[in-house]
């Protein structure tokens, strides 16, 4: 797995990739993760659950944990790292990751197998979304696989990436039930709460959501909401606070770490999302999850995520957002609504167990087929633009000269390969063997 989100950061994406990797490796395979080096101290080998190896490669950050993009300085360590461990696949996570696009590019060179994997939504017609869309074009020219979160995710990506159809598979993020079991059963009559847990940020709806909370707070006198996150909108929510008078009915409780996600959640009836775009929304099936009736605005995949008996959708619209949670609090106060139902239609609905079963069937439909010569390569990168795609061409000749010089400097056949882990057991007194003061942390 190589991606430039991941832990210690907390986001979908580092979730999605760490919950992968843990079933794959409970199926058998050897996972390793590819990431950049957090500050103070949080570079080289780390080892996490199940042995799962992460190497974080001192890389400079340059806006939120996205990496410079380089094009070659990655590819002398990733060929020593993908030579030590013996890597059969590399799968790429994430659009806006630099290290999955040069990554995927490399290994090709290197004639390793490759997929990618797509959580966002992008638009077609803004500088950012273009240049973006450009870069996931030549970053997949030459992939194996490619998965999405949703099926409008899927179209998406099929449109930026102008990739066949064929080659793109739909496999839902997940969510562990067990740790979002309900909380106790509190009574309508006590006055309703609304749980918000976002990054508070205009890509979230944080906008929509400031306009609304006042009218909501106006119609409905006994409803308060606790509103979990950070990010640059929050000033903007305190100021709305203080304007209506709000300060005992809004509680603004910042930054909600990953294991307090679901304490949050079962603090209200109702969770309330307003993203303006959302390829999936693991947060929706979150709350769910933990009982709470979920509303939503309209957005990309969010349709898709839970039953019309599990949620109320709005537009993206101030109005109809406000209309959504009337609909919600009426559903909630009249009794309909079941939370030990919800909890239960999630378990059933979303594994990571499921998720990881069907990515290897992505990895051996990938290892099966037949992998393109050189020509091909140009072939497919060409094919990127009448001008893109010379400078796709140029980049991979430059690639696979590169590897040339690799191996004339450090030759592969030098390069120590790393014993293969059996079993945790075994990876644990193995390290204990090799550190007798290791406290197993």
């Amino acid at each position: 797995m190589i991606s430039d989100f991941f832990y210690p950061n907390i986001g979908g994406v580092e979730g999605h990739i760490y919950m992968l990797s843990q079933r794959l490796i409970s199926r058998g395979h050897k996972v390793i993760v590819i990431t950049h080096a957090y500050d103070p101290e949080r570079t080289g080998v780390r080892y996490l659950t199940s042995g799962l190896k992460v190497y974080h490669i001192p890389f400079q950050v340059i806006a939120r944990q996205d990496t410079l993009p380089q094009f070659f300085a990655l590819f002398p360590v990733l060929r020593s790292i993908l030579l030590r461990e013996r890597i059969d696949i590399v799968h790429g996570h994430q659009a806006l990751s630099s290290m999955a696009h040069e990554g995927i590019l490399h290994a090709r060179t290197l004639g390793v197998r490759a997929c990618f994997t797509d959580h966002s939504l992008f638009g077609f017609a803004d500088a950012a979304s273009i240049l973006t869309n450009k870069l996931l074009r030549f970053a997949l020219s030459d992939v194996d696989h490619v998965i999405c979160v949703s099926h409008v995710g899927k179209e998406n990506t099929v449109l930026r990436a102008a990739l066949d159809p064929r080659k793109v598979s739909v496999i839902p993020n997940a969510v562990v039930a067990s740790q979002f079991t309900i909380g106790p059963t509190r009574s309508a009559r006590d006055g309703l709460t609304i749980v918000v847990l976002s990054r508070l940020m205009y890509r979230k709806g944080i906008d929509l959501l400031i306009a609304s909370i006042p009218r909501i707070c106006e119609r409905h006198p006994d409803v308060r909401f606790v509103i979990g996150g950070d990010g640059p909108k929050r000033i903007e929510l305190e100021q709305m606070r203080e304007r209506y008078l709000l300060h005992e009915r809004v509680e603004l409780s910042g930054g909600i770490r990953q294991g307090d996600v679901r304490d949050h959640l079962i603090r209200g009836q109702i969770f309330l999302n307003t993203s303006l775009t959302e390829a999936f929304g693991t947060s929706i099936i979150e709350a769910a999850c933990a009982g709470l009736y979920v509303v939503s605005t309209s957005v990309g995949g969010v349709p898709e995520v839970l039953p019309p008996w599990m949620r109320v959708l709005a537009i993206p619209d101030e109005d109809d957002v406000v209309h959504a949670m009337d609909a919600a609090i009426e559903h909630v106060r009249s009794g309909k609504h079941d939370p030990a139902a919800h909890h239960e239609a999630v378990e059933k609905m979303y594994s990571w167990a499921d998720v990881a079963e069907r990515t290897e069937r992505v990895y051996h439909t990938a290892m099966a087929a037949p992998f393109p010569d050189r020509l091909d390569r140009f072939q497919q990168y060409y094919a990127g633009g009448f001008v893109a795609g010379k400078i796709f061409c140029i980049i991979v000749a430059v690639d696979m000269l590169f590897l040339g010089l690799l191996e004339w400097l450090m030759p592969a056949q030098n390069i120590e390969k790393v014993a293969d882990i059996v079993d945790e057991q075994e990876w644990r007194l193995g390290l204990e063997q090799d550190c007798p003061h290791h406290t197993g942390d």
